[in-house]
């Protein structure tokens, strides 16, 4: 079976250039991000509403085919102090099962404070609160993408 591995052992993997997708994968939704090829901007997808695992599976693997996706991204949801929570117990057996049906590589990324740090954006920013309530998934997604992003770049460069 795939399992997750490490952001350093996904750099290994990755093809010269490849999309990346982000997920955050919450109770009700799915927000989804994708990276460039060159893989370094996450932009915001979309969202989708989560259903049944099978629906959501095909659901997620046409979008890894429309985008020809070269490894996932998901946000794991530790607590305060950095221990598996029941949402990252949740996500974890979602990998396990996304796993059984896709050969990508999988990794995980902290994404403790990413919700909070997009919606504070979005209320400084004046977002109405509907608009909010629609994009936050999305957004967190790209949040949670950006700091994978952001680690390859610096493993690439030696830091």
């Amino acid at each position: 079976m795939n399992r997750p591995i490490a952001v350093e052992d996904l750099a290994e993997r990755l093809p010269a250039k490849a999309r990346l997708i982000g997920i955050d994968l919450g109770t009700k939704t799915i927000g989804l991000a994708i990276s460039d090829v060159e893989r370094r901007l996450a932009s915001p997808l979309r969202t989708l509403a989560r259903t049944a695992f099978q629906k959501d599976a095909d659901a997620l693997l046409a979008v890894f085919a429309e985008f020809d996706v070269a490894a996932v991204v998901l946000g794991l949801p530790l607590d305060l102090e950095g221990r598996d929570s029941p949402r990252a117990q949740s996500t974890r057996a979602f990998a396990r099962n996304l796993a059984t049906r896709t050969d990508l590589p999988m990794t995980y990324w902290d994404e403790r404070f990413s919700t909070a740090v997009v919606l504070r954006s979005l209320i400084e920013n004046d977002v109405s609160r509907a608009k909010r309530a629609e994009v936050v998934d999305k957004m967190a997604a790209a949040y949670i993408l950006q700091g994978v992003l952001d680690r390859l770049a610096a493993l690439a460069s030696g830091r």
